[in-house]
């Protein structure tokens, strides 16, 4: 199809008129929607995370809730890794890490505290998921 029959075909499944001239922008949002129009959308829980990740990102917090990382443990655990000859013991909490008594959001904080260094935290602490071979 040409730019102007997708614009026409973007009017027909979204009753507007087309945002763009993008040849690409179009092709991907069309087929989209017919699959969304054929399959359904996504779901609730779907929608519900993505506008959470969406406040997150802009930094609004429009919604109650925030996504909790999947790849932390669970609520209460402590994480202890030696650095340089000394025990560092982390605890999660529900919306960060307690470290020496200091609330920290994010694991990759905590480990440039303890070592002076840019960490992804995840790897630090040993929670770096392994790779489908390993497991």
């Amino acid at each position: 199809m040409s730019v102007e029959e997708l614009k026409v075909e973007w009017e027909n499944l979204f009753g507007s008129a087309a945002p763009n001239n993008s040849r690409a922008f179009l092709e991907f949002r069309i087929a989209y929607r017919i699959q969304e129009l054929t399959y359904g959308g996504p779901d609730h829980e779907t929608r519900r995370m993505l506008d959470l990740l969406a406040d997150e990102i802009e930094g609004v917090a429009r919604r109650k809730n925030r996504i909790a990382d999947p790849r932390n443990p669970v609520i209460g655990t402590k994480l202890i890794r030696e650095w340089d000859g000394v025990e560092h013991t982390v605890t999660v909490l529900r919306d960060g890490f307690d470290w020496q008594g200091r609330k920290l959001k994010s694991l990759s904080a905590v480990a440039r505290d303890i070592t002076g260094t840019r960490w992804n935290g995840y790897r630090f602490f040993g929670l770096r998921e392994r790779k489908r071979e390993e497991a």
